[in-house]
């Protein structure tokens, strides 16, 4: 009787090599239609994500705010550089103020247990900012609100605490690009 060898079965079924198909014209063709697609969305006014040009007036903004490390306005710095302008430390040297009025995170309970706890809560992250440029008002105040639920357990307090403060950074972000749309369209100086 002759004894079976597992490796023998690994050879009957072993499937025949596969052979590499060359991509440079696949690759050809997606460069080919890139680039136009690119120039014709570049044409019409579209921007990637995150970037919005700023008006000349509002190229070297200064951001007067009561809590300059709040979520907020660390977000609208940072959408400020990526859009090329250059957020400066003092009203001297810059060409616009952007004044924030209110940046304020506001809680409220939703919904509630059986036992009288809280299940649900709403936050609302609301920024009211105004801007002007040599002592001409370029946008009166503004109000920009933003509205998030999110579900709320006792027993994971930590995590849910960590959960809210993810969910007001993300909020602050949002509110950054909207704040950052308006100043877009400011015209004059």
């Amino acid at each position: 009787m002759k004894q079976h060898d597992p490796g023998d079965q690994a050879h009957e079924y072993a499937p025949p090599p596969q052979v590499a198909q060359p991509r440079a014209k696949t690759t050809l063709s997606c460069f080919g239609v890139a680039i136009p697609l690119a120039l014709l969305l570049a044409g019409c006014g579209f921007h990637l994500e995150g970037r919005v040009p700023l008006p000349q007036p509002i190229r070297r903004p200064y951001i007067e705010a009561p809590d300059q490390q709040s979520d907020f306005v660390q977000s609208l710095r940072r959408q400020m550089l990526i859009s090329g302008a250059n957020p400066v430390d003092s009203r001297d040297q810059a060409t616009a103020v952007v004044n924030i009025l209110e940046d304020a995170v506001t809680r409220r309970v939703l919904s509630v247990t059986a036992q009288n706890r809280p299940a649900e809560y709403q936050v609302t992250y609301t920024v009211r900012f105004s801007v002007a440029a040599d002592g001409k008002e370029l946008l009166p105040p503004q109000l920009v609100t933003t509205m998030r639920a999110y579900s709320f357990d006792e027993s994971l307090l930590l995590a849910k605490q960590h959960e809210e403060a993810i969910l007001q950074q993300a909020m602050s972000q949002d509110l950054a690009d909207i704040v950052m749309r308006r100043l877009a369209r400011v015209s004059g100086g």
